[in-house]
Formats: structure tokens, C-alpha cells, sequence
């Protein structure tokens, strides 16, 4: 009597025993920049979104599978605003808890939310796995001590955002806003599922392959303090050529990079100066606008420095006449494109850093000069025409030295004087 109590014993703690394995599935789901409505077609988000649907099934229809815990973690790409992010990513976590809510009931006990702020060490895993990023070794060390200074709170040095978008006059920070921010901006959801054996009552189970977990970073993942987010850089420049100046010829000009070593610009002139000294006249106005190609190691360091080609079209009308044989460009009266003569071509230069906001533009045009002009003599108070005639011109047809004044926030030379 007394061993079948003890075998009955042994059977119930046999029978009850419960051995338990947890496992873990995730997946990355990618949103819009700025936005928590869930797009399936982003990426690969449908089927990232099919295979934990799949997943969840299972885990409801099974009781071999039994799900413990689900998370969303997000992040943020280092120009986001913090506070902003957060809020963002509470809604894209209730987002994502929705949508899976619908294969089964999700307990508030069993969601959970992590925000990262500012990933750093992601952005420092996805520049180590680029080698075509500009000024790359540059950018990992600075992108590291970043990392190191947001971990301790340090701001000593700067704002950690400025200081990265100044980095080579902002070329290697452009490049990662395009092709690796958007990586940061996705939240990873993971789901914790206790996998339950019972040996004296086994179950056939469905056959599931989870994917293996991404590795973590390790230690603590850093509290990045909130920094208001940045304007972009502005690169702007004011000139004048001084060779026009030394004419006696006023002008001014302004260009705007663009991006990408391109920039446009336009220039315009006037003089109308007159005397009555035996009819003297200098006389021109008009203006021009070009396109600009930059290259170079100095062009790659700072926009609007360095080599650069451009195409540009101009037109102007003219009358020169300094006690003799008078010329005047187009028809006489009327406005400019009634009298303009033209010209189009090619030039090339180089732009020198000489001051904190100054650089000297050495510039030469060859091209195309068309139009007609008029040849006259002055007699007493009357002018008279003595030939009309049609130019066409091609060789040199404009030169410049000119002072250019850099406007802009990141527009400046370094080592050049000024703020530091």
C-alpha cells in the first residue's frame, strides 16, 4: 500500500513537470520620415509583418507556444528632435501593437515600449560597413568620440550635431542623411514566446523556424541629452569683379550652391557715365546667369572653393566714345532686348580662400560674341552714323578677379581668421 502511494506520487510530480525554453522572434518595420502610419509596401515590411503574423498564429493555436512578452524599440537619426521622436515612437509602437492585435489578444501586460533616442553606435555600424562614404576615417573617429561624449552628457566641445554637419564643410554628413539616416528611423519589434514540453502528454508541434536575433550592442545603450534640431547649411556668396570695377564699370553678382558641387549664379552691370568734355561717353549695362560644375580636393572640402567650369549666356548693350570714333552696341533707343548684343560660352576658374568669409574668384571665357553695332562721329552737337555693321566673335570674351563675400551658417574658410 505504502509504494503505490509512493508511485502514485511520482506519477502527478512526473505528469505535472513542466520544462520551459523562452525564444525570440523580431523583425524591422520601416516608416516615413516624421509619420507612424504603417505601410506595408515600405521595404520589405509586408513580409516582415507576414512572418510575425504567422508567427502569432501559431503561437494562439498551439499551446506548445505561448507568447510571454512583445516589445517595440525605436530610435532616432542624430538630426531629430528628441522630445518629437519620442512622441512619434509611442505612436508607431501603438501601431504596430494594433495591427497584431488582430491575430489574437495582446494583454497591456505584455507591451512594452523602449525608446533609444539618438543612435549613434547604429550609425557607427552602418559607416564601418561603408567603405564609398567621403572622408570616411574622419567621420568614424569623430562619429566614436560623439558616441563616447553623448554617453557621458559631455557638451564641452560643442553641440554633437553641429559639430558633424561642419565635418569637411558638411560632405560626409549629407551623404549619411540620405543613405543612412533613413536606416535609423525604423522600430524593431520583438516577441518573446515560452516554449512549454510535457513529456507524459506530448503534442505533435508545428515546425518553425525563428530567425536568429540580431546581435545587441554591448553595455547600456546611451542617454543622448536633447539638442534642438539644426537648420541645414546655407552657401551663399556676393561679388563683384574687380576688373570691371578698375573699368569703372559697377557690378555685382550672387550664386547658390545647390548640392552635389553645383551652384548657379547671375551677374549684372551698369555704367552711364558722360561728360561734356567733346562728347564723352562710357555707357554698359547688362548681365548674365551660368551654371557651375565644381571639382577638386578643395571644392570636396568646402563648396563654392576650388576648381570649377560653368556654362553661361549673357547680354548687354554698350556705347563707347571718348572724343573720336563712337561704337555703340544694338539699336539706339528703346530697351535692352530691342539693342542687346549676346554672348554664350564656356569658362573656367578657381575660387582661393584668402580671408574667414572672403575667397578671390580667378576667372576666363571663351565663347561665342553676336549682335550688331552701330559706328559714329560726333559733329558739333549731332551724331553721325558712319556704318552698321553684325559681329561674330570667337575666342576670349569675358575675364574675371573677383572679390566674393561668403554668406551663409557653414560658409566660412577654416584657418582663415574669424570664429573658431
Amino acid at each position: 500500500m505504502k509504494a503505490r502511494k509512493i508511485l502514485l506520487v511520482f506519477l502527478i510530480l512526473y505528469g505535472g513537470y513542466v520544462s520551459a525554453q523562452e525564444v525570440r522572434d523580431s523583425v524591422k518595420i520601416y516608416f516615413r520620415q516624421g509619420y507612424s502610419v504603417l505601410e506595408p509596401s515600405r521595404r520589405n515590411n509586408k513580409e516582415a509583418l507576414d512572418r510575425i503574423a504567422d508567427s502569432l498564429r501559431t503561437s494562439y493555436a498551439d499551446s506548445v507556444y505561448q507568447l510571454k512578452r512583445i516589445q517595440v524599440v525605436g530610435g532616432a537619426s542624430p538630426e531629430g528632435s528628441i522630445p518629437l521622436n519620442r512622441r512619434l515612437s509611442v505612436k508607431r509602437a501603438n501601431v504596430l501593437f494594433n495591427y497584431l492585435s488582430r491575430y489574437g489578444e495582446l494583454p497591456d501586460s505584455l507591451k512594452t515600449n523602449v525608446f533609444l533616442g539618438r543612435d549613434w553606435n547604429g550609425l557607427i555600424r552602418l559607416v564601418s560597413d561603408d567603405p564609398e562614404l567621403p572622408y570616411r576615417k574622419e567621420t568614424l573617429h569623430l562619429l566614436h568620440e560623439l558616441a563616447e561624449d553623448a554617453a557621458n552628457d559631455d557638451l564641452s566641445k560643442g553641440d554633437h550635431l553641429r559639430r558633424i554637419q561642419q565635418l569637411r564643410g558638411g560632405v560626409p554628413y549629407w551623404y549619411m542623411y540620405k543613405k543612412h539616416f533613413p536606416e535609423l528611423r525604423a522600430s524593431r519589434l520583438y516577441l518573446w514566446y515560452e516554449k512549454v514540453w510535457n513529456p507524459i502528454a506530448p503534442m505533435p508541434m508545428p515546425s518553425i523556424e525563428l530567425p536568429v536575433p540580431e546581435p545587441e550592442p554591448a553595455g547600456p545603450l546611451p542617454l543622448v541629452p536633447y539638442m534642438p534640431p539644426q537648420p541645414r547649411n546655407l552657401y551663399l556668396a556676393v561679388k563683384t569683379n574687380m576688373l570691371y570695377d578698375a573699368l569703372l564699370v559697377p557690378n555685382i553678382g550672387v550664386e547658390l550652391y545647390l548640392g552635389k558641387d553645383w551652384s548657379v549664379g547671375a551677374n549684372w552691370m551698369y555704367a552711364w557715365w558722360k561728360t561734356d568734355r567733346r562728347h564723352w561717353y562710357w555707357r554698359t549695362y547688362g548681365g548674365d546667369i551660368a551654371i557651375r560644375k565644381w571639382f577638386g580636393k578643395a571644392a570636396k572640402e568646402k563648396p563654392l572653393t576650388g576648381h570649377h567650369v560653368e556654362l553661361y549666356g549673357q547680354i548687354f548693350t554698350y556705347d563707347f566714345e571718348t572724343g573720336g570714333k563712337g561704337y555703340m552696341g544694338g539699336k539706339p533707343g528703346g530697351t535692352l532686348w530691342d539693342k542687346m548684343n549676346y554672348s554664350t560660352g564656356v569658362e573656367y576658374g578657381y575660387s582661393l580662400p584668402v580671408a574667414y568669409r572672403l575667397n578671390i574668384d580667378f576667372t576666363i571665357a571663351v565663347g561665342y560674341w553676336g549682335g550688331t553695332y552701330y559706328e559714329y562721329t560726333p559733329v558739333d552737337n549731332c551724331y553721325v552714323w558712319q556704318a552698321t555693321k553684325e559681329r561674330h566673335w570667337f575666342g576670349p570674351t569675358k575675364a574675371e578677379i573677383s572679390l566674393v563675400w561668403l554668406i551663409g551658417r557653414g560658409n566660412f574658410n577654416k584657418g582663415k581668421g574669424g570664429g573658431r
